[in-house]
This record gives structure tokens, C-alpha cells and sequence, in this order.
């Protein structure tokens, strides 16, 4: 007899679907039990669901195609919870199978009775209860048709008597996979467009993620107008390759050329992105904002026009409605800065032989010794500021992580779904001491699924992005300190290789030798806690911040900080950013 599990499974593997990530579960036995018997369906098994939905997040923000995680009844499913809202937040199809009570006990306050569909509702583009066998596989299918079209998570929530059932529903449909299409204005609102670009002196690109895929095209745009491009943080890795025109990133991440290309300009293009902080929007140009999802026009900043398109398809027929001969004068400029704050930024990744391990130095060796088509998943907090700074992009290699919905533990997790996704591709897990302890329990997957991530740990003892964000509030540090264990003798005890690095010198062969390791790796490096990473504008309630931040920790008896900040040049770059 063939059940609604089978079922699902039949058409997951119809559309493409190769892995499921999950924890089993009595609910979900008959669900796990279709999977065990093929042979083209594999089950990754985690040690924690949140791991699962962020691999899941991972695999389908990589490949572009559906990703399916699964949880058992009650607290099983809505341990996804955190993940799923990064896989919704990131944009990623991504479908959650949530297994139920028995039907029958329903509304009945039963042993682990939660209500998934009403749960989910927040994080998900579709969320529906089975309630019969006869809605399957109809509820599927429109669930992974959501998730493809809008981009999102569906989840589907089944009690497991009903997983078990005979499948009674229609047949299948046709593979349900993602639908090549064409998206860009229409003429008059390119004309539009080219009219204010064209009376514009200064005109300033910010790209994001929605430039994937138009690398070419963005160039030839950005010539035309003579125009920097700055880039947001999740459009990094489309566009700062092989770019002249490249000035950096802005955003609270980013440094002074991007914010001064943006604050000079007369006319801002907004292309494929949702930057979300308003106070780095130019205060006098005009904004022209394209983006694939109308609903997001004008949501941060006022704009001039607002036009609905995929940035691959819409600047092919602005490019002829575009005058020449500009004058490079403000690219120059813009170009000019970016070179000199770049020479910044490099300086501080030198290495000077002092320890703790500058992390700026970190991260530029990892960039120059890994692969060229390496995959990046830096933790939320600091790791992400000296991504953003010091990885270099290629136009092969890949930078993903929770960059919108900003969740710790993310890198080690979604490296589970990176590597089972590309078995043959070199995966870094660039984790903060604080985002690997919190589900350090995956390091167990890596081992148990032979996924030969590399597991590089910022240790600085501190939830130390944190700590950033007190000093420049004023408030001294409290609860931010991390008693760690020695992360590298903790994976060797798992069965992982692994090295423990406190010297400069020793670093770049313990990241050679994890990186030719026949499996996963993790190298724990004793990191600089008081290195602060310096937004590219400073306020004068952040300046005061600091002030007070000093003060008080005088006053505490805690002035020792004060000589660490100090002694690694942090504040003099502090008054130096603010000037600008």
C-alpha cells in the first residue's frame, strides 16, 4: 500500500528534491521510514532541527532550488523555528514538513500538542494543516509552488496517522521547479528613468543581491554613467569582482568610500537591493529604486521612481536611452577614496607578530589559502564585519549567511547544508566562539555525515559584537564574557581534525593543513577581543557612547580595558572615521 508519506516523497523526488534535513520522530516515523526505503532521497540527520532548517536555508540559498527540512510533533518542529525564519528572511524556497498529534487528539491539550500552522504563520509564505488523506498531494504541491514563486518557506503540517494513510488523492503534477521568466518595466518608465539620469552630474549604484546573474550588464550600466557602484552586504560577492568601478560596501558593516560615493551623489540607482538602514541614504539626491519585488520600493528611503524588474532584464534596454561622454570626475573621486581606505583596511590585516591574532589578519589568510570556489558562512557579529572587509569574491566563490535575519549558531549549521548540497566544493564555516557553542552539538553531524567543512573559530572569549554595541551606547560590558573550552581539543575528541592557534607565525600552516584534510576540520584561533570594527560614519550619540563607555569603566575599576583599546589604535580610528 502506498501512504500520504510516500507520496510526499515521490513528488519531493519528482522536482528535484535530493536531500531532507531533519531530526526523527514518532510522529514522523512514516515520513522517515518512505525516505529509508529509496535510494534517491537522502536523509541528513542533524542533532538539533534549528540545524536543520538553517541547512536547509544554506542548500537552497546556493543552488536555487527547493529545500525540504522536516520535524517531529510539538517541540520537534518548532525547534525549526529560528531557521526557517532565516530561510524566509534570506528569500530562499525552502519547505518545512511539521508532523502533528494523532488528528484525533487535536484541540485536546495532548502530550506535545503545539499548533505548527499558526507557529510558522510569521515566518512562512504559506503555512496549512493536513487534516485528510484526500488534501494530498494538492497541499504539497501548492506549498512548494509558494515556496518556489514567493521565495519563501511552506510549511506543512501533518499529523502522523495521516502520514500513514493510504494515498487516496489526485495524481501527482508535473515537476514543480523553478520557472524561467522575464521581468522589467515598461519603455515609458525606463525613459522615465533615463531622464533623471541623465540631467544627473553625480550618479552612485547601490547593488545587492538582485545584481546576481548581471555582472556584465551592471558594468556596462556603471560605465555609461560613469557611476561607483557601492555595494550592499548580501551583494558583495555579484559585485566587487573584477570592478572597476567597485568603492566598497556602506551600511553599519562598511567604510567611508561607500558611505561618501552615496552622500555625494545628485542621483542614487538603487539595483536589486533592500538596504535597510536609512541613515546612510544620500539626504539631497534623487532615488530611483528597481527591484524584482514591488512591495519593497520606497520602504527605506522616499523615492524619485519606483520601477519593477530584474536588474538582468531591465538594464539591456536603459543602456540605449543613456547619453555619453560623461565627465569621470565624480567616479574619480569616488575611486580615489576607495583606494585609500582600502590601504587602510589592509594595513590593519597585516602581520605585526603581536597576539592575541589580529582577526582582520585571520580572514585575509583564509581569503588567499582558500579554494577559488570556496562557499564563506560567516556567524553573525564580528566574523560577518571581517567577511565583509577581507574575503576576496571571484565571481566562483560564494558568501551566504543570516544576513537579514542576523541569528547566531548560523555558520556551522548552514555549512551542513552547503556541503551536503556540494559534496566537492570547499566549505568555511567562519564561527564565532559564541555561535559555535551555542549549537556545538553539530560538529557531531559533520563527523557522523563525513561533511569535510572547515570550521574556523574567531575565539576571543567575548560575545564580542556585543560588546561593540555597548561601548558605542555607553554602557560597560556585562554578560558578554565566554569561558570557553579549548574548541580544537573538543573536536579532537569528537574525531575531528584539529589545531589550536595563538601564535601569527603558526597560522597559516594550521589553515593549510585543515584545508587539505580528507574531511572536517577546525582550527581555533585565539583572536584580539578589543579590535573594533568602525562604521564608515560616526554619530555624535556614538561618539558619546564611547565617552561615557570610558568612563564608566574607570569608574568600575575596569580601566585595563581602556590601555587594550587603546593599545591597538581603535581609538585613534575611531576619531578618524568620525571626521569623515
Amino acid at each position: 500500500m502506498a501512504t500520504i508519506a510516500d507520496s510526499i516523497v515521490d513528488i519531493l523526488a519528482l522536482s528535484g528534491v535530493r536531500r531532507v534535513y531533519g531530526l526523527p520522530g514518532d510522529s514522523l516515523n512514516g515520513f522517515t521510514d518512505a525516505i529509508r526505503r529509496r535510494d534517491d532521497v537522502d536523509w541528513v540527520h542533524v542533532r538539533h532541527e534549528e540545524a536543520a532548517a538553517f541547512a536547509a536555508s544554506a542548500d537552497a540559498g546556493l543552488t536555487g532550488d527547493l529545500a525540504v527540512c522536516a520535524g517531529s510533533c510539538g517541540p520537534g518542529n518548532l525547534h525549526l523555528i529560528n531557521g526557517l525564519f532565516d530561510a524566509n528572511r534570506s528569500r530562499v524556497p525552502v519547505v518545512a514538513i511539521a508532523a502533528q498529534i494523532p488528528s484525533s487528539e487535536i484541540g485536546s491539550t495532548y502530550f506535545q500538542e503545539t499548533h505548527p500552522q499558526e507557529l510558522f504563520r510569521e515566518c512562512s509564505v504559506y503555512a496549512e494543516l493536513v487534516s485528510t488523506p484526500e488534501q494530498m498531494p494538492r497541499v504539497l504541491e501548492i506549498a512548494m509552488r509558494e515556496a518556489l514563486e514567493k521565495r519563501g518557506v511552506a510549511v506543512v503540517v501533518i499529523p502522523g496517522d495521516v502520514l500513514l494513510a493510504e494515498n487516496v488523492g489526485r495524481r501527482p503534477s508535473a515537476p514543480i521547479t523553478t520557472t524561467p521568466r522575464v521581468m522589467r518595466p515598461t519603455d515609458a518608465q525606463l525613459a522615465e528613468a533615463a531622464g533623471i539620469l541623465n540631467a544627473a552630474k553625480k550618479v552612485t549604484i547601490l547593488a545587492g543581491a538582485g545584481v546576481e546573474g548581471a555582472h556584465t550588464e551592471l558594468l556596462a550600466l556603471a560605465e555609461r554613467l560613469q557611476a561607483p557602484i557601492v555595494h550592499a552586504m548580501r551583494g558583495k560577492e555579484f559585485v566587487e569582482y573584477d570592478n572597476p568601478f567597485d568603492v566598497g560596501m556602506t551600511g553599519l558593516l562598511g567604510f567611508s568610500s561607500g558611505y561618501r560615493a552615496m552622500e555625494d551623489c545628485d542621483a542614487l540607482l538603487m539595483l536589486g537591493t533592500d538596504f535597510p538602514y536609512p541613515q546612510f541614504f544620500p539626504s539631497k539626491a534623487k532615488i530611483i529604486q528597481l527591484d524584482a519585488r514591488g512591495e519593497q520600493i520606497g520602504r527605506r528611503t522616499p523615492v524619485d521612481l519606483g520601477l519593477v524588474g530584474r536588474v538582468a532584464d531591465s538594464i539591456p534596454p536603459l543602456l540605449p536611452l543613456l547619453e555619453g561622454q560623461r565627465s569621470s570626475r565624480h567616479l574619480d573621486s569616488s575611486t580615489k577614496h576607495y583606494r585609500k581606505a582600502r590601504e587602510e583596511l589592509d594595513e590593519l590585516a597585516s602581520d605585526d607578530g603581536r597576539t592575541p591574532i589580529h582577526p582582520q589578519y585571520l580572514v585575509k589568510l583564509v581569503s588567499e589559502l582558500a579554494d577559488e570556489d570556496a562557499v564563506f558562512i560567516p556567524d553573525v557579529g564580528s566574523p560577518v564585519v571581517w567577511a565583509s572587509r577581507y574575503l576576496r569574491m571571484n565571481g566562483s566563490r560564494r558568501l551566504i549567511g543570516s544576513f537579514a535575519h542576523g541569528s547566531m549558531a548560523n555558520a556551522l549549521s548552514q555549512g551542513i547544508g552547503a556541503q551536503a548540497a556540494f559534496p566537492g566544493r570547499q566549505v568555511v564555516a567562519l564561527a564565532g566562539d559564541g555561535g559555535l557553542a551555542m549549537l556545538l552539538g553539530e560538529l557531531l553531524t559533520l563527523r557522523q555525515n563525513r561533511l569535510p567543512v572547515k570550521v574556523i573559530v574567531f575565539d576571543n572569549s567575548s560575545l564580542n559584537f556585543v560588546e561593540v554595541e555597548m561601548k558605542a551606547a555607553g554602557f560597560v560590558n556585562f554578560g558578554t564574557e565566554l569561558d570557553n573550552p579549548d574548541f580544537a581539543a573538543v573536536a579532537s575528541a569528537i574525531g575531528l581534525h584539529a589545531a589550536r592557534v595563538t601564535e601569527p607565525a603558526d597560522l597559516p600552516g594550521a589553515l593549510r593543513e585543515a584545508f587539505a584534510h580528507d574531511g572536517p576540520a577546525l582550527v581555533n584561533v585565539v583572536t584580539a577581543r578589543q579590535e573594533l570594527s568602525i562604521p564608515p560614519t560616526i554619530t555624535a550619540a556614538q561618539a558619546k557612547g564611547f565617552a561615557l563607555y570610558a568612563l564608566r569603566t574607570v569608574m568600575s575599576g575596569r580601566g585595563d580595558e581602556l590601555v587594550d583599546l587603546a593599545d591597538t589604535n581603535v581609538l585613534r580610528r575611531l576619531l578618524h572615521r568620525g571626521g569623515e
